[in-house]
């Protein structure tokens, strides 16, 4: 694979460097020194309200539960008349950020209280109650999803009876599309849960209000200098072996210069059943044969495997030339990453399902992740990502924000990437129509050379259209 135009070695530094502000200051004393005023002359940034725009979300697509909503807009507005917005995504009893109890989260820890003094706190503010939705285990991903509800909205996959997700990889059996949205990591460190996803909801909105306050984007305030990140399409878990070909081919058409799979059900059109992960492994070899070896490819286990089945997986990944081996085994076998570490050339991606920045830390220490990923509204917001990102880069490890999710998902995660120097590629949902929303001028789209362009308005950076919100909401919940 010597040939390839992308290499190993140079996919995680091919974007443009960019340094980046560590947070040894209050979040407003950058803010203010970004815009070149002083802390004091900041407008009143006391939060007086907080609502919910819940929309119809009819008129677009993917509206429906799971990763895919975007139907309900969370906002605090202060005294000074700015808004801040960060959607709540996945519905009312949604995945990551369920609305029902937000606005009384809101309430309590932000409306009364100064920017100045919430934003620095508000995203260590634990889970009260242990897991989140989904049941799920403190130290395993216990409890199992079987059949198809356990896929995620926009999959393909057809689930076979009986299927289901076990506490440490299930051995010979079906995989089933889509992570376990109960899963919460082992606390290593600190003996508590991790942040609440509440709390990156608001941590969101008002870092949203900061950079508004100061007209600049989210990630200026942090010291990014980048302009553009080169994009990698990452796909929906699709049903047959043989749909992945035409998938890429697609990307590839559309300019983005690599591609992720999310394994499917592992099944060919014609022919009987087979172990799923030899179907992923014949997905691993019938997209590499797509596109040829001047391709950049990667793979997402979503904790799929036993060790053995995941460092079956991994060695054909070696032999096609893949850059990187997301969640190969659950999260919670860290001595099994360890060791499968050891027999692999492809770097092992792992930290979705890590959602308490303190565990980072021995996965680092003791070589059971390659690369460091997380998921904003899993880590505690903008305030947790970087800060997660800021350990990987101490470490000389990039840092990979999984953007999967509603339009504003993504926009958090690009803010992110663009702020740090070892985040290099953006995560495109595909087809990318899937994270389009009216409500957003916007779209993510990649120029002609595959990079999406870093946005120039302040805050979030993609300023909503309140006239198609007007037109959209049925109600407002305060």
């Amino acid at each position: 694979m010597s040939g390839r135009e992308l290499s190993r070695r140079s996919f995680f530094a091919a974007s443009a460097a960019a340094g980046a502000a560590v947070v040894t200051t209050h979040p407003i004393h950058l803010a203010a020194q970004a815009a070149g005023i002083k802390a004091a002359d900041m407008p009143d940034l006391t939060i007086k309200e907080a609502k919910i725009y819940v929309l119809d979300g009819s008129s677009w697509r993917n509206s429906g539960a799971g990763l895919s909503g975007g139907n309900e807009i969370a906002s605090l507005v202060t005294n000074s008349g700015i808004e801040g917005n960060f959607t709540l995504g996945n519905g009312a009893g949604g995945v990551r950020t369920p609305a029902g109890s937000w606005i009384d989260f809101a309430k309590t820890y932000c409306v009364g209280k100064n920017l100045f003094d919430i934003l620095p706190t508000v995203s260590t503010i634990p889970l009260q109650n242990g897991p989140g939705p989904g049941g799920g285990g403190g130290g395993a991903a216990g409890g199992g999803r079987g059949g198809a509800a356990a896929a995620g909205a926009g999959t393909a996959v057809a689930a076979a009876p009986g299927a289901g997700r076990g506490g440490g990889g299930r051995g010979g059996g079906d995989f089933i599309g889509g992570f376990n949205p109960g899963f919460r990591s082992r606390t290593h460190g600190t003996g508590t849960p991790g942040p609440n996803a509440h709390a990156a909801i608001c941590d969101f909105v008002l870092w949203d209000i900061m950079g508004k306050a100061v007209n600049r984007p989210i990630y200026k305030i942090l010291g990014g200098t980048k302009t553009k990140i080169l994009a990698y399409a990452s796909s929906q878990h699709l049903t047959n072996v043989e749909d992945y070909g035409p998938d890429i081919l697609k990307a590839k058409a559309a300019g983005i210069k690599a591609y992720k799979i999310h394994p499917g059900g592992g099944q060919h059109k014609t022919g009987g059943r087979i172990p799923a992960y030899l179907g992923h492994i014949d997905e691993i070899k019938e997209v590499r044969q797509a596109v040829g070896d001047d391709f950049t490819l990667l793979f997402d286990g979503v904790q799929a495997y036993n060790y053995y089945e995941a460092l079956r997986v991994g060695r054909a990944l070696d032999e096609y030339g893949y850059d990187a081996f997301e969640d190969p085994m659950q999260t919670t076998d860290l001595e099994g990453l360890i060791e499968l570490r050891k027999h692999l050339d492809v770097p092992t991606e792992v930290g979705e399902f890590l959602t308490n920045i303190y565990d980072y830390g021995e996965y680092i220490k003791r070589d059971a992740m390659g690369i460091v990923r997380l998921v904003t509204d899993g880590v505690g917001g903008i305030s947790g990502s970087f800060r997660v990102g800021q350990l990987a880069d101490t470490f000389g490890m990039p840092c990979t924000p999984h953007n999967w999710g509603t339009f504003f998902d993504m926009a958090a995660a690009f803010q992110v990437e663009l702020a740090l120097p070892n985040c290099y590629w953006f995560e495109m949902v595909w087809p990318w129509e899937y994270a389009d929303r009216p409500y957003v001028k916007h779209q993510f789209r990649v120029d002609a050379d595959g990079y999406v362009t870093a946005p120039t308005d302040p805050g979030m950076g993609y300023p909503l259209d309140m006239a198609v919100v007007d037109k959209l909401t049925t109600r407002i919940d305060r």
